[in-house]
């Protein structure tokens, strides 16, 4: 079965690819097929990776799968969430992962909690109006560490410290972070649903 993964991001490409793999999915990137970027107006990660699954599908003709993930801080009300990515140009950092670590410290010193989620959200659908896409959610409560350790993965993984492990997602090797990554998480999910609600039957 073929299916559009609506990001053009190749690092994205290859862990669903990868993770994927075992249910036999043709997996391909929008770009590929000339589909430019959804917009992203929403607040919740559920709807923005539902519009982006339905904008793939609508321009391509195929199933689509779209993830939207993020960072959730309790001493800020969830916040940054949806805004992960960009959360450094609010205070006058240019967008980027070292900006966002460096401005994520600074808003949190002196706080005492330190509680955070990082969540992915997956949604597919068979077509743009499917009434009933698949959604799979994968979370991962840890603190955040007083300073930036380890230098694998990206974005918040150096100062997303994970108690039970006693490291953050960046001190992990990467075969262990993906195993318990919020994104290996849904993933797993997806993966138990496509073949429970799409593969079974065919």
């Amino acid at each position: 079965m073929k299916i559009v993964l609506a990001s053009n991001n190749p690092g994205k490409l290859k862990e669903l690819r990868a993770m994927l793999a075992p249910l036999g999915l043709d997996l391909i990137a929008q770009g590929e097929l000339g589909i430019p970027e959804a917009a992203e107006p929403f607040h919740t990660f559920v709807e923005n990776a539902l519009a982006k699954a339905r904008h793939a599908a609508e321009h391509s003709g195929l199933p689509a799968l779209a993830d939207d993930a993020g960072l959730c801080v309790d001493a800020f009300g969830g916040l940054p969430g949806v805004d992960t990515a960009y959360y450094a140009t609010q205070f006058g950092y240019e967008k980027g992962d070292t900006n966002n670590v460096r401005a994520l410290l600074e808003q949190m010193q002196g706080l005492s909690n330190r509680r955070a989620a990082m969540v992915s959200t997956l949604v597919a659908v068979r077509s743009a109006q499917d009434p009933e896409p698949l959604i799979a959610v994968g979370r991962v409560v840890g603190e955040i560490a007083p300073a930036a350790v380890g230098s694998n993965g990206f974005g918040f993984d150096p100062v997303m410290f994970l108690p039970e492990f006693g490291q953050t997602f960046a001190q992990l090797p990467v075969e262990v972070k993906n195993a318990n990554s919020h994104r290996g998480r849904a993933v797993r999910a997806m993966a138990d649903l496509l073949r429970e609600r799409w593969l079974s039957a065919s």
